[in-house]
């Protein structure tokens, strides 16, 4: 099955802990806010393999504010959160400054810093609009919904292969999806 953009929110919208997830992120009232990574690339995996969602190890909350850039402002965040949902591992972070932490160039916003994420298919995002979900696919779709592992662009060199592979290894991406095809 080839899924779309519109598969791919429908994977989201149609699991009630998601939108759950999705509104806390949005009570809390951070700027330029999205849920990134495993949140959305596990459900669409989960989806294509036919697997129950998999349990949620962090929830990549990203944001861009370069008025707060106090990491104690994302702390106050994630306590926010944990009030609203205390069984979600949540990990809200200011991409204003995590340039700092990579070594790079200021990000410019929220989607800038997501695009540098290790893997294409993990380069993407969704947030809540109102009450539409919206979707960020940073590098597009087709590695995401072919299950494929390529790094990203910022992370296509030698050592950024090598965090990746370890990446894959660490959380036993193979084991869980069988048709994961890695291209690094």
């Amino acid at each position: 099955m080839v899924m779309s953009a519109r598969d791919v929110v429908g994977v989201v919208e149609s699991d009630p802990a998601a939108m759950r997830v999705l509104r806390a992120a949005a009570s809390l009232g951070l700027p330029d806010w999205w849920i990134g990574a495993g949140f959305v690339r596990n459900r669409v995996w989960d989806a294509i393999s036919n697997l129950p969602v998999s349990p949620e190890r962090d929830v990549d909350v990203a944001y861009f504010d370069p008025a707060r850039l106090d990491p104690g402002e994302d702390a106050r965040a994630e306590a926010r959160a944990a009030m609203a949902l205390p069984e979600m591992p949540w990990e809200i972070r200011n991409q204003a400054r995590m340039h700092l932490r990579n070594g790079e160039e200021p990000y410019t916003s929220t989607l800038d810093a997501i695009s540098r994420w290790p893997e294409t298919a993990t380069c993407v995002a969704v947030t809540l609009r109102g009450d539409s979900v919206r979707l960020v696919a940073c590098h597009g779709l087709t590695d995401l919904v072919g299950m494929v592992v390529r790094p990203s662009p910022a992370f296509d060199n030698a050592a950024g292969r090598a965090t990746v592979e370890r990446r894959v290894k660490a959380k036993g991406w193979r084991e869980r999806w069988a048709g994961l095809r890695l291209e690094i």
